[in-house]
């Protein structure tokens, strides 16, 4: 593919939706191997690659994470910013489109959806179609689902993600609605008691694994346990500030970034109450496997091949 020169664009409010022109696959009783790439991010506490800026809920990673992102593309660029779940979502496209430039991205382009209608969007398509990957900022996770799920634009990133090399980041909102659960509710030292923590379905990205981001800083385990508990088929993803891990294959994973990853895997418990207890009683669970993993560690995750009929 052909180099583009550096650009801007920005979709604000776009027309009825018109029948897609873009290609799609057929499906398969068995679900594949993804040929694309995940890339979920656990947010930080400095904004951008300037730590002398004042912290915001977007989260923006690292640079050397955001230059694996860039990396990972097969020409670097085209990158379509996707800043939905931000609440200052034109400041934070404005500024990963200068980031990203400066890694070297090819070119940088900014959707802005703020309605399913525009989620729909066959212009909506057409841009998606243009890019590399893409990149989910932070904010709110649930105003990302809510408006992208269901929608034209979330099956097509699906099928680009499953056939062909598709590179989806997103980081701290926009990492924990890759996967399916997700947690969109629930205060930091919570999750002890039953019904505490609140769980919706993802972006369906990543399956049977629930990410968590600022995991240590926040202190996240034991609302990440509690989800495991309601089903152990779930492994617990934790991600730690300026952390990150890449995800080839749906499930080989490598860790990037500066801290941590925590897994908790629950597949091999051995009990639970949780099914037993009221809401707002403390729960057991035992048995849990946890490992920490820094810089460098790989690791497969331990779920099951999923079968489409």
């Amino acid at each position: 593919m052909a180099k583009r020169p550096n650009s801007t664009s920005t979709v604000g409010a776009a027309t009825a939706r018109k029948k897609s022109t873009a290609p799609h696959h057929p499906a398969s009783a068995n679900c594949p191997h993804p040929k694309g790439i995940l890339i979920p991010i656990g947010g930080a506490e400095k904004r951008g690659v300037d730590a002398q800026k004042t912290p915001t809920s977007d989260d923006m990673a690292s640079e050397s994470i955001l230059q694996r992102f860039v990396n990972e593309l097969p020409n670097k660029g085209p990158i379509l910013v996707i800043p939905t779940a931000s609440e200052e979502a034109e400041e934070a496209g404005k500024e990963y489109v200068e980031i990203f430039k400066g890694l070297g991205a090819s070119r940088v382009d900014v959707l802005h959806i703020e309605s399913r209608q525009q989620a729909n969007a066959e212009e909506s398509l057409q841009l998606l179609e243009k890019a590399e990957g893409i990149m989910f900022t932070g904010g709110d996770q649930l105003r990302l689902t809510a408006l992208l799920g269901g929608t034209q634009l979330q099956r097509r990133i699906k099928e680009r993600y499953t056939h062909e090399r598709f590179v989806i980041a997103g980081t701290s909102a926009g990492a924990t609605a890759m996967s399916t659960p997700m947690i969109y509710q629930g205060r930091n030292d919570a999750g002890m008691l039953k019904d505490e923590i609140h769980i919706t379905t993802g972006l369906e990205f990543l399956h049977d694994v629930a990410i968590d981001t600022h995991f240590v800083a926040r202190g996240r385990i034991v609302r990440i346990a509690q989800i495991i508990a309601t089903n152990p088929a779930c492994v617990g993803l934790g991600l730690e500030e300026n952390t990150g891990v890449v995800i080839t294959k749906g499930r080989e994973l490598e860790v990037i970034g500066e801290g941590i990853v925590v897994i908790v895997d629950g597949t091999s418990c051995s009990s639970t109450n949780i099914h037993e207890i009221q809401p707002g009683e403390p729960f057991t669970i035992r048995d849990l496997r946890v490992h920490l993993l820094s810089r460098g560690e790989k690791y497969t995750l331990p779920i099951l091949e999923q079968m489409h009929v």
